[in-house]
C-alpha cells in the first residue's frame, strides 16, 4: 500500500464500499429511572386522621356492664360524653372509678361538666375552659359587674 491509500483510507476518502455500512445501528435504549431522594421523617399529618380523630361519642349507661364500651370509644380515640343521670348513685360511681382508670391507662383526661355528665377524652383530644363551679352545683350564676 502506498502512503496515498494509506491516508485516505485513515481519512476516510477511499470509495471502499463496506457491506455493512447500509445496515441500520439500533441502539437500545434503557429508561431512565428517577431515584427516589431518601426517605425523610415525615411531620405531615393525614387530614383523615383527623377527622377520625374528632368523633366525639354521647352515652347514657343504663348499667355497669356498659362502662366496657366507653372504654372501648375511648381505646378508639374517640371523646365520650357520659351521662349519668338515669342510673342509681352507687352503680354510676363505679362507672367513674372504671373510667378514670380507662382514661390513666391511655393518658387522658376525664373531666365534670354538669351534674352526673363526665367529658372523657384520650389523648389526642385537648380541652380548654372550665365550667364554672356555681352552674356546676346548680345554683344561679349572678355577675355583679352587668
Amino acid at each position: 500500500m502506498s502512503i496515498k491509500t494509506k491516508l485516505k483510507t485513515f481519512f476516510f476518502l477511499d470509495e471502499e464500499y463496506d457491506e455493512n455500512e447500509d445496515e441500520e445501528y439500533v441502539e437500545e435504549v434503557q429508561p431512565v429511572r428517577q431515584q427516589k431522594p431518601p426517605a425523610k421523617p415525615q411531620n405531615v399529618v393525614s387530614l383523615q386522621s383527623v377527622q377520625k380523630s374528632s368523633k366525639v361519642v354521647l352515652v347514657e349507661p343504663r348499667t355497669y356492664s356498659e362502662a366496657t364500651e366507653i372504654a372501648d370509644h375511648l381505646k378508639n380515640r374517640r371523646a365520650v360524653v357520659v351521662n349519668l343521670q338515669r342510673i342509681d348513685n352507687e352503680q354510676g360511681r363505679q362507672i367513674v372509678d372504671f373510667l378514670s382508670g380507662a382514661v390513666y391507662t391511655i393518658s387522658g383526661e376525664i373531666q365534670k361538666v354538669g351534674d352526673k355528665i363526665f367529658l372523657c377524652t384520650p389523648d389526642n383530644v385537648e380541652v380548654s375552659g372550665n365550667i364554672t363551679e356555681a352552674l356546676m352545683n346548680g345554683k344561679e350564676f349572678q355577675d355583679t359587674r352587668w
